[in-house]
């Protein structure tokens, strides 16, 4: 019988950054700028993160998002399309009523008030980015494989980030408050 072969170690992950540790998530929501962009953002202060008609990310800001947690605002369908600025999750979810408004383009005639279908968070500003890291940048870095975002078909507009990639977003980006939102 030939020698037991060695096992190959497996390669660890650094450990993730306090902001894992502390409980505050992190996550990307898109937004086309010609409908809602960084700058309105900054100009209202808050905003319900209303429209999302995709399961996914319904679930994940009705399920996963917490108030604190830390949110990459990120520019679709724009030249370049990639992220512009930080927000924070500013509300437990509550149901969008825009789903319940026969008027909205986001009405969706199955839902009632006793059972809703689509839930939102509200956003809240923290800052535009002094640099944007376009999706081409985001695609170069090394340090961002696996981010969801780079991945072609990953489309939610609300996605989850792992920590060490926001940080390395917000370094990118020259960001004054992610490592003191996150931790890091």
């Amino acid at each position: 019988m030939p020698p037991a072969a060695k096992a190959k170690p497996r390669p660890v992950a650094p450990p993730l950054p306090p902001a894992a540790a502390s409980g505050v998530r992190c996550w990307l929501a898109k937004s086309e700028p010609s409908v809602f962009s960084i700058d309105d953002l900054a100009r209202v202060k808050k905003t319900a993160w209303e429209g999302v008609r995709n399961y996914q990310a319904r679930n994940h800001m009705r399920d996963d998002m917490k108030i604190g947690d830390a949110v990459l605002f990120y520019h679709s369908n724009a030249t370049p399309p990639g992220i512009v600025g930080l927000a924070r999750v500013a509300s437990a979810p509550y149901p969008d009523a825009t789903q319940f408004d026969r008027k909205s383009e986001y009405h969706d005639p199955k839902a009632t008030k006793d059972a809703p279908r689509w839930f939102l968070v509200d956003l809240a500003f923290v800052e535009k980015f002094p640099n944007p890291v376009s999706l081409e940048a985001l695609r170069a870095d090394p340090e961002l494989t696996g981010m969801l975002v780079v991945k072609k078909a990953h489309r939610p507009s609300v996605q989850p980030v792992d920590p060490r990639h926001l940080l390395r977003v917000a370094d990118v980006a020259g960001s004054a408050h992610a490592r003191a939102m996150v931790g890091g």
